[in-house]
């Protein structure tokens, strides 16, 4: 039987919000310029939603990668930003967005709340983007990061992301 079968639940999720941002195509690197709006729709959530949020200087940001068609979507193994000087590894030990899911998973700076319309730095998230959830960043839900293993060809490869 397979992993996904008639008796496998579905979910839907309602975007919270739309990310407007100034880039409108997929890039690998140099997103820490970049200055983005995400606003909440109003017909989801309350004003009282955000109450507190400015105290916080970063977010955790749920979004889906709504520009990645379903044909796109990687279930294997494949080389980290089609780099072939890369290993393979499988999908969920990257984040690339062409996720089973395509969910996508950005902490940003918060750089001001303004009602319902959330000023952020640093968003890796394109023009349009659906926002599924968001979450104030708080160190006291990371793991302790003398703890952190990661491959030594990470940081080589992703050395420009927040440039």
């Amino acid at each position: 039987m397979s992993a996904q079968d008639a008796t496998t639940p579905t979910y839907g999720f309602r975007p919270i919000g739309v990310v407007r941002s100034p880039r409108t195509v997929p890039r690998h690197d140099h997103w820490g310029g970049v200055t983005s709006v995400i606003e909440l729709d109003p017909t989801v959530l309350e004003p009282g939603a955000v109450t507190g949020l400015e105290q916080f200087s970063h977010l955790e940001v749920v979004f889906h990668f709504h520009l990645v068609p379903e044909s796109d979507v990687v279930t294997a193994a494949v080389h980290p930003r089609g780099r072939t000087d890369l290993p393979r590894l499988g999908i969920l030990a990257q984040r690339l967005k062409e996720r089973p899911n395509r969910l996508g998973v950005s902490r940003c700076e918060l750089v001001r709340v303004d009602g319902l319309t959330l000023h952020v730095r640093a968003l890796d998230a394109l023009e349009g983007t659906p926002v599924l959830d968001i979450k104030p960043y708080q160190r006291l839900f990371q793991p302790d990061p003398e703890t952190v293993r990661e491959p030594a060809w990470l940081h080589e490869a992703m050395s420009a992301y927040y440039l």
